[in-house]
């Protein structure tokens, strides 16, 4: 299964970035393989609408799920209109969020799990 972490760093033992819209990085895994690649998030400084930007992005790299510690109201459903699952509560290094999501210890989010503009300013 192909997924994207969002990440404070550029890989496997990086920290996971507890913001979906304004995250340092992405990290796109292969899940069987624990293949990955490292992908800045464009969207993270925009002024507005980096929720909306970024799940734009995540939608069109056949993303399958995404993996973060919490997602706002407007990439929530940016995603969830794409079909992509989101699993929040991830935290530790991107490796170690891949295992739980493997393990199904990571939530599966039914709508935002923040308000929005909550990453801002590095407010988290």
């Amino acid at each position: 299964m192909k997924v994207i972490v969002t990440s404070q760093g550029t890989d496997l033992e990086s920290q996971v970035d507890p913001r979906f819209g304004r995250c340092a990085n992405f990290i796109i895994v292969d899940t069987e393989s624990l293949e990955f690649s490292a992908v800045p998030n464009a969207a993270g400084g925009a002024i507005g609408g980096a929720g909306i930007q970024a799940g734009q992005f995540i939608a069109e790299q056949g993303i399958e799920a995404v993996i973060t510690g919490n997602v706002g109201p407007n990439a929530s459903r940016v995603l969830s209109g794409a079909g992509i699952k989101i699993y929040v509560g991830a935290s530790g290094t991107v490796r170690q969020a891949v295992e739980d999501f493997k393990a199904g210890k990571l939530n599966a989010a039914s709508g935002p799990t923040v308000g929005g503009h909550w990453g801002m300013g590095g407010k988290f």
